[in-house]
């Protein structure tokens, strides 16, 4: 027999089906809750409101678990690519060598963008955000293929647009880090891989030859892969709520990037380097600043540590710590004076009994700001580098929001303003 709940209301009672996941998570079915009763229910943030199924991606904070298609991340780290990956995340299976073979080819025959786009870079002024500039790039595709807009799209079609975004995207993100920095602008090598390629497209000139560095080619490679889905985050959610109302990829992905772009999603790893480089300018002494973070009279929060969703530990921040590490000593910044602060930082969270009785951690965005900062990537681009990472899953989320047919978004409300009232002239107000 099935299980349900029952709601006690004004004497009736009203049965709410409930539904289980296939990790067995359960939850109230209150799609017939307001035709039933006339009410809604009230839930901030919808911290505790499913507004989907979704076969993409499974978190458990508790237990700390991540996995993409019922594969662990650690595994997926450990063994896979990038487009591995973005292709197991997209289509629901790892592929074939020759599934690969063709994803991958696919991708590199369209990483040129259209010489127009050039002229878009010109229009923004010196100062704006990477961020700023990549959303608008990526809608701006919508008008370089405009039949993406149609909301009937053949799969055929759907997979050109698919190809095209993740094609364009490290190349319209490389060519906003070089407009910002004054420099000529790469164009894509169809010899290189996914990571290699961008890493070339970001930091080579014309006037010297450009050297790929393995060690760093692989952490980017992990990086992205930790970054490529994350359930439904506040930037998922937003590119399946516009995508819900037959908005093309493109502009469901641009609305993603913008919402990712606020400071409390996306801007953590930012956060964290900025918050070594004050600690660094005030002298370095680690000590002071543990202290000022465990007085609750004081505002300073350390930055990089404990994780909303994750309650124990994130399994994301022990694969990249072991990347940051190698990276560093490929780089021969094993003893930079920011290091030594991020390591002292790292330390005091794992042996203070003040961090560990809160949880408080270093998490995956601890490492990644370290990483970047490493890689000489300016702190205002690292969350580019995070959507270039969270991109397939974006894509994978509105890929099956598409296919599964899901109604439009459209959230009610508690109305708390004014009763009705009359309309008073201009000269008869108070």
């Amino acid at each position: 027999m099935a299980e349900t709940a029952e709601l006690i209301l004004d004497g009736k009672s009203i049965t709410l089906p409930v539904i289980e996941g296939t990790e067995h998570e359960k939850a109230f079915d209150i799609g017939k809750l307001r035709d039933q009763t006339g009410y809604v229910t009230l839930d901030s943030g919808y911290k505790n409101t499913g507004a989907t199924k979704s076969a993409i991606t499974f978190l458990d904070g508790e237990e700390g678990i991540l996995r993409y298609r019922g594969y662990p991340i650690e595994q997926l780290a450990e063994k896979s690519s990038f487009l591995e990956v973005a292709y197991l995340l997209i289509y629901g299976a790892l592929p074939t060598k020759a599934e690969l073979d063709n994803f991958s080819g696919q991708i590199t025959k369209h990483t040129l963008v259209h010489e127009d786009m050039r002229k878009i870079f010109d229009g923004f002024p010196s100062a704006t955000h990477p961020m700023a500039i990549l959303s608008s790039l990526i809608c701006a595709l919508t008008g370089f293929y405009p039949q993406s807009v149609s909301p009937d799209l053949s799969p055929e079609e759907m997979e050109l647009n698919i190809i095209r975004l993740l094609a364009k995207m490290p190349t319209i993100a490389a060519w906003t880090y070089k407009n910002n920095m004054g420099h000529p602008l790469n164009y894509p090598r169809n010899d290189m891989d996914y990571c290699a390629n961008f890493l070339y497209m970001m930091f080579s000139f014309p006037t010297e030859k450009y050297e790929i560095n393995p060690v760093v080619v692989s952490a980017l490679n992990k990086l992205l892969i930790l970054h490529a889905d994350h359930e439904q985050n506040c930037s998922t959610s937003t590119v399946r709520l516009v995508g819900s109302a037959n908005a093309s990829l493109y502009g469901s992905v641009s609305a993603g990037i913008n919402a990712l772009w606020g400071p409390l999603h996306g801007g953590a790893n930012q956060e964290v380097i900025e918050m070594l480089e004050a600690i660094e300018a005030d002298g370095g002494d680690t000590s002071k600043f543990i202290a000022k973070a465990k007085d609750k009279n004081d505002s300073f929060r350390l930055m990089g540590f404990g994780h909303r969703v994750y309650k124990n530990f994130d399994p994301r921040a022990t694969i990249i710590k072991k990347a940051a590490d190698e990276v560093l000593q490929a780089l021969g910044l094993q003893d930079s004076p920011l290091l030594k602060i991020a390591q002292e930082l790292e330390q005091a969270a794992l042996t203070d009994e003040y961090f560990i009785s809160r949880k408080l951690y270093p998490n995956v965005d601890f490492y990644s700001g370290i990483i970047y900062k490493a890689l000489g990537i300016p702190t205002e681009m690292f969350t580019v580098m995070f959507a270039l990472g969270r991109l397939p899953g974006w894509i994978a989320q509105w890929k099956e929001m598409r296919e599964n047919k899901e109604p439009i978004g459209r959230p009610r409300q508690i109305y708390t303003g004014e009763l009705e009232r009359d309309y008073v002239s201009i000269d008869a107000r108070a």
